[in-house]
């Protein structure tokens, strides 16, 4: 659903988003937010006066990247922030695109973005006045959910190796190859957001005033920050796996081990029954009736023999 903020003075109200073309003139700063997904787009748009066309494809296009692009009179703002909880599908990251100029501010999103409703709280209580205080609350707003996420993903992994090189647990490779995949997703977008962010503030627009600058500098600062992070943890996941793997071939090879000294116990047992057990003539004791025992006991010996030879080579433990 689109939703539209006026402010008029120092009086900030939600409008009925068809009346945009009503308000547009009158108000000191508009916010028209449209869901891409529901919303007649191409009409509420048309309401708007001098968008470039770029900036309409740009404000539709299905799948973004964060950047920073000025267009004449205004800027095109893209930027990834975590979806709404009850509403993330797929990429855990939602896009949110905003058109800015002089007075005026158009964000659109195909899935809820679980910052809006703080936005609009923030909105409401006449906190932006301009679209700098808007972009740069919802740098400010991103980061900080964000800051969170990052930080237990670093700490899962503090888990996993604590368990790997503690334990010896092995059973971890999946969880592991999660938390890398999930670090690789975040810094796909983190990285040039930041760029982006750094990128806006050099902007010689009116609406970007020192605060706004000062803001957009610590969510960039910020976003570089769990940037290094997210590089820490994939490159932490992949030694973790590494360890994993080496762990899983060693328990593999001690196995084999141990079937291996289990198959040399009765080899010579082995030959001693099927020789025993060839059906000719001739076979010494085959008629004395204490034979069957005597060839018992003397695998028992043999094999007992073998067994003593591997425990004294400690073959088991290298």
């Amino acid at each position: 659903m689109s939703r539209l903020f006026v402010r008029v003075g120092d009086v900030v109200r939600e409008r009925d988003a068809r009346g945009f073309a009503d308000v547009a003139q009158i108000a000191n700063f508009v916010w028209l937010h449209l869901n891409g997904a529901a919303d007649d787009v191409d009409g509420l748009l048309a309401q708007v006066a001098h968008i470039p066309a770029p900036v309409l494809a740009a404000l539709k296009a299905q799948e973004t990247r964060p950047r920073c692009a000025s267009f004449g009179h205004g800027a095109l703002v893209n930027m990834r922030g975590l979806g709404d909880p009850s509403a993330i599908d797929g990429d855990p990251l939602v896009s949110i695109r905003i058109w800015a100029q002089s007075r005026l501010a158009i964000s659109l999103s195909y899935r809820g973005l679980g910052i809006f409703d703080r936005l609009v709280e923030q909105m409401l209580s006449g906190r932006f006045a301009d679209p700098g205080d808007l972009i740069s609350a919802t740098a400010i707003e991103i980061t900080e959910a964000l800051d969170p996420e990052i930080a237990d993903l670093g700490d899962a992994l503090d888990s996993i190796e604590c368990s790997v090189l503690d334990e010896g647990k092995t059973g971890e490779r999946y969880r592991v190859a999660e938390l890398r995949t999930t670090a690789i997703a975040y810094r796909r977008f983190l990285a040039p957001q930041r760029q982006a962010l750094e990128r806006l503030m050099t902007l010689q627009e009116s609406w970007v005033e020192p605060d706004d600058r000062m803001h957009l500098q610590e969510a960039a600062d910020r976003c570089a920050r769990m940037v290094e992070e997210l590089e820490a943890v994939r490159e932490r996941a992949a030694l973790v796996h590494e360890a994993l793997t080496d762990l899983r071939a060693e328990h593999m090879n001690r196995q084999a081990l141990v079937l291996a000294v289990v198959a040399l116990i009765f080899l010579p047992l082995t030959f001693v029954t099927g020789l025993l057990g060839m059906n000719v003539d001739g076979i010494p004791f085959a008629h004395r009736p204490w034979a069957f025992w005597g060839v018992v006991l003397f695998c028992l010996a043999t094999g007992g023999a073998v067994a003593v030879w591997f425990k004294a080579t400690r073959w088991l433990q290298k």
